[in-house]
């Protein structure tokens, strides 16, 4: 097997985890409906059961760096697996919303660890030239995921089944275990072997299977880089805030702010009912959300053909305008007159598209370039926390501000953060394209990029 094939496998494995996180992330649209009949929840209560995934992906962001560091990458992927596939049993199972609650933070707490080891693990073993794009296989298989949720909830809840939604959750079991397996395969992180063990044997044999070209520049700035003591003297999340790391630190928040402000976990989550509240019916709502999914997905082949050939950056100025044009047809659709309603998915479409070619393409990327081998698991985990933070606040108010004042405001309200995303990319954004790990912490530490 070529290098090039193997860090790609390798790549793919890790970022299967997306999958899950895809999965897990979308098949909630199609059972949440019959959550909220079957315990017959308010709008509150329902929001907190449903946006419970989302805070176990807070805690699991937050804390999923702890032991990526300590017990390493691989071992860190395994028991997210585990993870995973507990909590889809458990959630099929449920007897009360407080055990489903229960069941969904669990998996929660994966998604939100996922999003942290994965892109971390890919980005360090993968080579410069290729990184952004074996890195954005995390968001490919987020997508994918997201795809084989909606078109299992359709299967499933067009078949007829009693108590369709638990089938809809507990099928996740199945990836799940598989993915578990298949991570027991792939090697450790060579950057987390010098930084923690000083390994450079097995480092040196990893790397000149993934990225044989350049081994050799590769161990000397990752051994330079580990050696700095400055560094050593305290690694933890307050390091971060220091003079020397802030502007990663806050170019990392950034972009996971503005990733939710866009509004993308408010279409996911909820899509069915944004299109039976502008007059669609049920059904063709569900066979809409698969649209969604599929034009993700094939926005994302894109962007991940993009990615590292016109740069991370340039994806972010298409995004953004799509973003812009895209949201404010959705507002205008549901506050301006005489619109037909079959028109709302079309606008729709072109937001995920938006949203598949820039902030989904690059966002993962672009946060686990952002800090020092040392400290790149704590930074990946603020920058997933930033982000998972303002996800599961939107989820859980998003369906009483939709029923309290219509979804049109608050499409406003997110193309209103699209056009202060557009001036951060202009001014704040680094393009970070074909540099090693090592060569963008130069740069940013000089304030050169």
């Amino acid at each position: 097997m070529s290098s090039k094939t193997y860090a790609f496998w390798i790549s793919l494995t890790a970022a299967l985890g997306g999958f899950l996180f895809g999965f897990d992330t979308a098949v909630i649209s199609g059972a949440e409906r019959a959550i909220q009949e079957v315990w017959k929840l308010n709008d509150w209560v329902h929001g907190l059961a449903i946006a419970s995934a989302l805070y176990g992906t807070v805690i699991g962001a937050l804390l999923g760096g702890i032991p990526a560091d300590r017990m390493g990458r691989k071992k860190s992927l395994f028991w997210i697996g585990m993870f995973y596939f507990i909590s889809a049993v458990g959630s099929g199972i449920a007897w009360d919303v407080t055990s489903f609650t229960f069941f969904r933070f669990l998996g929660g707490l994966g998604v939100g660890a996922s999003s942290v080891v994965a892109p971390m693990y890919i980005s360090e073993i993968a080579p410069a030239k290729s990184r952004g794009l074996l890195v954005a296989l995390y968001q490919f298989n987020i997508v994918f995921g997201i795809v084989m949720a909606y078109v299992s909830n359709y299967w499933i809840g067009t078949a007829g089944i009693p108590e369709d939604w638990r089938w809809m959750l507990g099928v996740e079991a199945i990836p799940a275990i598989l993915y578990t397996i298949l991570i027991i395969r792939i090697p450790e992180s060579p950057r987390w072997l010098i930084t923690k063990f000083n390994d450079l044997t097995q480092a040196r044999a990893i790397l000149t299977r993934t990225d044989p070209e350049g081994v050799e520049e590769t161990l000397r700035l990752a051994i330079a880089e580990s050696q700095s003591t400055q560094a050593k003297q305290s690694i933890g999340f307050g390091i971060l805030f220091r003079p020397q790391y802030l502007s990663c630190t806050l170019l990392a928040i950034a972009i996971a702010f503005f990733n939710q402000v866009s509004g993308i976990n408010a279409i996911i989550y909820f899509a069915p009912r944004v299109f039976e509240m502008a007059g669609i019916s049920t059904e063709n709502a569900l066979i809409s959300t698969i649209g969604i999914g599929l034009v993700n997905l094939f926005a994302t082949f894109f962007g991940l053909y993009l990615i590292d050939r016109i740069g991370r950056k340039k994806l972010m100025y298409i995004g953004s305008f799509g973003y812009i044009i895209s949201l404010t047809l959705m507002a205008y659709n549901f506050l301006g007159p005489g619109i037909p309603s079959f028109w709302l998915p079309i606008f729709v479409f072109g937001f995920i598209a938006s949203h598949a070619v820039g902030q989904g393409s690059v966002i993962w990327v672009f946060i686990s370039e952002m800090f020092p081998n040392e400290l790149r698991a704590y930074g990946q985990s603020l920058g997933s926390f930033t982000h998972w933070i303002l996800a599961a606040v939107i989820a859980n108010v998003f369906p009483f501000f939709a029923n309290q004042f219509g979804p049109g405001y608050i499409f406003a309200f997110f193309c209103l953060m699209m056009v202060v995303q557009l001036a951060w990319v202009r001014f704040a954004m680094p393009e970070t394209k074909g540099r090693s790990l090592e060569e963008i912490q130069q740069a940013l530490q000089k304030n050169n990029v």
